[in-house]
């Protein structure tokens, strides 16, 4: 059963459990999740209603303004290891705290900028940089609080950038009406203080695994019980094994554990409890695993994130532009943006339901939402009217929802690394991802030029789910390959082992070891 250490320490120690709680303090930190969403994803795609305001005030055209959040993207991504790093060597609380005080000190100050330059390093990169402190951390920390009910917890959290996109846009807009611009911009930084009570409440978290070991029954005889102190016969088959030596000798009872030598029912056995970090030195933490290179899984998955960020940001960049030209109002226009956005809710809630579902293999439904998102890209250009958008806009955004709101969250799966290398894969994940990020907005740019049609973007980005959909189906293939190498090199450790073994091992240890739990003949 589950144990919980020091239920009564204060908020600035770490949580102590025996295994993953799926709950507890885990529910403050999806709170936290869901405003860390909603301040930082949410304000990025806002930050729309200020291009044309941005466009008039320095006189700079509409790509040189886009720049503005193409870096900031780029930034976020870019500097996913080192957020990563920091996580691992001052804790997630220090750091999304940190996160938050630069993304709202780069809002303050862009609102003073008097060049689009001044908004490239203000927002792009000092706000660009704290957006990275403070997602990433605060995901990979809840993921860790949560097991079987992960996926859909993070869903629901994620939803936070949702209900900012359909809140924000139309609350900064009134506001800027009221005192312009640059007050609402400072007002924004302000808001996005508030960062920093979020990451007060990231209390860490440490999984002490326990293993019951049943002691030898007391009634057998001594020398039975006890290694021989003879320094060449001390190593036996039992140790090999087990890896824990379990004796009732004093010098060999670690400090942990409780055993009773003697009993007068002498087929009683003892439960002895081991700490599985306390008996060996406890290893120092890699700041940044980079053996998750070496996963072919991994690989995989992180090509498929860099495919498909192609599609994640241009179609709500370019959907109002495409509704304009084929003669939508601006009004319906903002009608369709809205429409997208609470379908994503929508759509993160369900993938969230249906991926916690047990036994169920998330990758393969990642894969099935992964298609048919890519299915809704290819469907913009064939909409020619505002009901057959605004049709395109709901499945885009359901879509877009239930792959948005768990490509991190699945790295924590066996399928891909698993809990354990979580934090470093998804610093090198988004790092990857950084490259997409800063090209897919700009090249979908670049084609419109060319073309003269709105339609080619979108065609671009459906191209890019394709290509990502197509490494995401080699994922599982990769890891059930890797694993399969894995037991066939266990097996032949295990058999150089047994013929390595020295003619003269004593055979009181090999009967010992053949007959584990019947008892061993005396010598």
């Amino acid at each position: 059963k589950m144990t919980v250490k020091a239920i009564k320490m204060p908020c600035t120690t770490p949580n102590v459990y025996t295994k993953v709680p799926d709950g507890g303090w885990g529910w403050t930190i999806a709170f936290a999740f869901f405003f860390v969403e909603a301040l930082t994803y949410g304000i990025i795609k806002s930050f729309g209603v200020f291009f044309n305001d941005l466009m008039e005030s320095f006189d700079e055209t509409n790509s040189r303004i886009s720049w503005i959040i193409s870096i900031c993207v780029f930034v976020q991504t870019f500097t996913a290891p080192l957020s990563t790093v920091l996580s691992n060597r001052f804790g997630h609380r220090f750091v999304v705290m940190a996160g938050g005080v630069l993304i709202s000190t780069g809002m303050v100050t862009a609102s003073f900028a008097r060049t689009v330059v001044d908004m490239y390093v203000t927002i792009g990169v000092i706000s660009g940089l704290g957006y990275c402190l403070s997602f990433l951390p605060t995901v990979t920390i809840l993921s860790q609080y949560f097991d079987k009910r992960r996926s859909l917890v993070t869903a629901v959290a994620s939803t936070g950038e949702c209900f900012a996109v359909f809140s924000f846009a139309p609350a900064i807009t009134a506001l800027k009406e009221q005192i312009g611009w640059r007050y609402s911009l400072l007002s924004v930084g302000v808001l996005q203080l508030s960062i920093v009570i979020c990451g007060s409440l990231l209390r860490p978290i440490i999984i002490k695994e326990q293993e019951e070991v049943k002691a030898q029954p007391p009634e057998e005889p001594t020398e039975t019980k006890y290694m021989l102190e003879n320094e060449q016969t001390r190593t036996s088959i039992e140790s090999i094994d087990s890896g824990v030596e379990i004796t009732t000798s004093p010098s060999n009872v670690p400090g942990n554990t409780k055993a009773e030598p003697k009993s007068e029912e002498p087929k009683e056995h003892v439960q002895i409890l081991v700490e599985t970090n306390s008996t060996p030195p406890e290893p120092k933490t890699k700041l940044l695993d980079f053996s998750v290179m070496r996963d072919y899984s991994f690989i995989c998955y992180a090509f498929f994130g860099l495919f498909a960020t192609l599609g994640f940001f241009a179609p709500s960049l370019y959907i109002i532009p495409l509704s304009l030209s084929l003669g939508i109002g601006k009004d319906h226009s903002a009608y369709i943006l809205s429409a997208m956005a609470i379908a994503e809710v929508f759509g993160r809630i369900s993938a969230g339901w249906v991926l916690n579902k047990k036994p169920i293999r998330k990758i393969y439904i990642e894969l099935i939402c992964v298609v048919l998102l890519s299915v809704a890209l290819f469907a913009f250009p064939f909409a020619s009217e505002f009901w057959g958008l605004m049709t395109c806009s709901i499945f885009f955004g359901f879509m877009l929802g239930t792959v948005a709101g768990t490509h991190i969250p699945l790295l924590a799966e066996d399928d891909v690394v698993g809990i354990a290398k979580m934090s470093s894969a998804a610093g090198v994940y988004v790092f990857i991802q950084s490259l997409a990020g800063l090209a897919g907005p700009p090249l979908a740019g670049v084609l419109v030029d060319t073309t003269q049609n709105y339609s080619s973007a979108f065609y671009s980005c459906a191209a890019g789910m394709v290509l990502g959909a197509v490494f995401l189906s080699l994922v599982r293939p990769c890891k059930a390959g890797l694993c399969h190498r894995q037991q066939q090199c266990a097996e032949e450790s295990a058999a150089e082992v047994v013929s390595d073994l020295p003619d003269d091992f004593i055979e009181m240890d090999i009967g010992k070891a053949e007959n584990s739990g019947k008892g061993c003949d005396g010598v």
